[in-house]
């Protein structure tokens, strides 16, 4: 299965698991999403459990927290990150709270999938990386897969879970991880037709890092589509460094954060690279690094390096010089190994 593909089957499965789970949203049920991720779902599971929404965000949100309240298992889609602003207030004000607020009487196992990130042409106001806004709230869980095996299980840990979560879907990445040039328009990449994936139930516990590769000399934090741009780079520039032994691990979860697994690679190698499409200042890796300079100040032997987008407002013509590609990450990777 490719990532949509995946996330199609999760949410059938749950449906056919759970009949409380219900999915909503704009174009979702006969049209079956603008990705088509919940394509099949109206025509299997009826009107009442995969249904259209009006185009509003917070109407979406502040549903699906009264559903979650009433014991239902809402799944609503948001179409794009950048339209997930609207419902801030439900979210942060509501999902959020909800549960403490009422002393457990009350639960908001909403779990709001929506795409993010850019590399698909869609311009400003499609393609932004959000992520660190809702790692900031406590309360809620921030999920991004980046494998359609991971997709499918950290979807379905997320909809068993009874508390909100935000699933972040790498749209560049949803017909499956590209080799070549990450730092090249998509229509230089040859596609990938994904991977293996269980067609019925498994879950993909929330919290749980994964080692995408083993290694001694640097540790590098990404996740979503750049574990695959990490990866690429490090198998590009391996010969310029006379074999590079890096480890990488793909964070999986942002919230909850797999800081054990973290800190036991990076007191392994003494060494640490961040990478994260979104903006620099007040981006997920500003948390890491400090997590990871409190944690293993005595054992690092170089200034923990990021690469990042930049600070600007999305970049539409000049979007392949945004993404973190193998010049830059090749720039920090020298800089942490110079001595």
């Amino acid at each position: 299965m490719n990532m949509i593909q995946a996330i199609n089957s999760a949410m059938d499965v749950m449906m056919a698991r759970d009949p409380n789970v219900i999915v909503m949203g704009e174009d979702v049920g006969y049209f079956g999403g603008v990705f088509r991720a919940t394509a099949g779902l109206q025509a299997k599971y009826g009107k009442t459990r995969v249904f259209d929404t009006p185009i509003t965000e917070i109407g979406i949100i502040g549903v699906a927290v009264g559903m979650g309240a009433y014991g239902l298992r809402p799944v609503p889609e948001i179409q794009f990150a950048d339209y997930i602003y609207p419902a801030l207030d439900q979210l942060v004000s509501e999902a959020a709270r909800l549960r403490y607020r009422s002393a457990g009487e009350f639960i908001s196992p909403i779990t709001v999938r929506s795409p993010f990130g850019g590399g698909i042409f869609g311009g400003q106001t499609h393609s932004q990386s959000p992520e660190g806004i809702f790692t900031h709230i406590s309360g809620i869980k921030t999920v991004i897969p980046s494998t359609p095996y991971d997709a499918k299980g950290l979807l379905i840990a997320s909809i068993e879970d009874n508390d909100p979560t935000i699933f972040f879907e790498p749209k560049r990445i949803y017909n499956g991880p590209f080799h070549g040039h990450y730092d090249r328009p998509a229509k230089t990449w040859a596609a990938h037709p994904g991977g293996e994936v269980p067609a019925g139930y498994y879950r993909v516990d929330l919290g749980k890092a994964a080692v995408v590769r083993p290694g001694n000399d640097v540790t590098i934090l990404c996740y979503g589509t750049m574990v695959h741009v990490v990866t690429s780079t490090i198998d590009e520039l391996g010969p310029e460094f006379g074999g590079l032994d890096a480890e990488i691990i793909d964070l999986r979860t942002l919230v909850p954060l797999d800081i054990e697994a973290i800190e036991a690679s990076v007191k392994k190698t003494g060494r640490c690279l961040i990478v994260h499409e979104a903006t620099r200042t007040g981006g997920f890796g500003a948390e890491l690094a400090t997590l990871v300079q409190e944690r293993c100040f005595y054992h690092l032997e170089a200034p923990i390096e990021r690469v990042t987008g930049f600070d600007t407002p999305y970049p539409h013509s000049l979007e392949w010089a945004y993404f973190p590609g193998p010049v830059r990450i090749g720039t920090a990777l020298k800089k942490l190994l110079k001595d």
